[in-house]
């Protein structure tokens, strides 16, 4: 499960590849169009609440990295183990991540549980967290932020959530504060079309790889042990079937 010391990790640990496709000026509009932020407040203004949501989008990722690797100077080896330590947090092979960030003026938000109150769409079909930062489940007064995380493949059909998708959804419940009833569901909308970057290889996405292969043979290996018993237990119970039979017709 996300903690804060890995959600901290996610945002401190910025992803770069070896080629960088996004000249110096370009990058910041490009972060800000990944990015949506909406504020409200309830009609005493008592409350007042600013939630930005981020989506790690392949092009958004590509225009960090671009970003930090020229500030930070990084050489190559500094960018793979980046990418690779990123990547790796993000789970990006299951996951779909978000970074949201909330702002609370006045009257404190009481937003737990916070999976209850926060959606994403992809077509008709709408879906829970799977993960997020737990210390939304808390009262926020000032600011707070923190990853959320959805699935990337549906639990029903086991297809890719996105694959084909035109745009991606995420629904922030009115309920949540007593700000955003008085405005309503907040629904944000990121067009996938526009998401034309692909996350570059590399040593990074080979070590992932390996990563994944890895965990995938243990689950095979465990699956091999199970039917393994499950094998032994059913020539158990055909030896005392067959004893027994043996037995009644010998009387």
């Amino acid at each position: 499960m996300l903690n804060r010391k890995l959600s901290a990790s996610i945002l401190a640990v910025l992803l770069c590849v070896p080629a960088l496709s996004f000249a110096a000026e370009k990058i910041d509009p490009v972060l800000a169009q990944w990015s949506h932020e909406t504020e409200v407040r309830d009609k005493d203004g008592d409350q007042t609440v600013k939630v930005k949501a981020t989506y790690y989008s392949n092009e958004y990722v590509e225009a960090l990295v671009a970003s930090e690797a020229e500030k930070n100077l990084w050489t190559a080896d500094e960018m793979e183990n980046y990418k690779y330590t990123l990547l790796k947090n993000l789970n990006l092979g299951e996951s779909i991540p978000f970074h949201i960030d909330i702002n609370v003026r006045g009257v404190p938000m009481y937003a737990g549980p916070f999976d209850k109150h926060i959606t994403m769409m992809v077509g008709k079909n709408k879906y829970s967290p799977i993960d997020y930062d737990k210390r939304f489940n808390f009262k926020i007064q000032g600011s707070r932020d923190g990853m959320v995380f959805f699935p990337r493949y549906d639990p029903k059909t086991g297809k890719e959530i996105l694959d084909g998708a035109k745009d991606v959804r995420v629904i922030f419940d009115s309920a949540i504060s007593m700000a955003m009833a008085t405005r309503g569901d907040v629904t944000w909308v990121w067009d996938l079309t526009k998401d034309r970057a692909k996350i570059g290889g590399g040593k990074a996405a080979n070590r992932l790889e390996v990563d994944r292969l890895l965990k995938r043979n243990e689950k095979l290996n465990a699956d091999r042990e199970a039917l393994r018993k499950q094998l032994e237990a059913l020539d158990k119970e055909a030896g005392e079937i067959n004893t027994r039979i043996d037995e009644l017709q010998s009387e």
